[in-house]
C-alpha cells in the first residue's frame, strides 16, 4: 500500500502548508483530499509535489507492505 506519511513531514519540514500549495502553487484541494484519504494520486502530481518541496519521490509517498497508513496531516 502506498502511504503518503512522508509527504506530511516533507511539508512540516519545508514550511509550506495545504493552503500554500493551493494558493500559490495551485494545487487542487481535491488532489489534498485524496492524500488524505489515502487514496491514488497521479504520478505528474508526485512530481509536481517532489519540483515544490525541492525534494525526492520517497519524500512524498512510501510503500508499505502491512497497508498501515500513518494519516499525518
Amino acid at each position: 500500500m502506498i502511504s503518503y506519511a512522508p509527504f506530511w513531514r516533507t511539508l512540516r519540514e519545508k514550511g509550506e502548508s495545504t493552503y500554500t500549495l493551493v494558493t500559490r502553487y495551485h494545487i487542487s484541494s481535491s488532489t489534498l483530499d485524496r492524500i488524505r484519504k489515502g487514496m491514488g494520486i497521479s504520478t505528474a502530481k508526485i512530481d509536481d509535489f517532489c519540483s515544490i518541496l525541492h525534494c525526492r519521490v520517497e519524500d512524498v509517498i512510501e510503500y508499505r507492505e502491512d497497508g498501515a497508513e500513518d494519516l499525518q496531516k
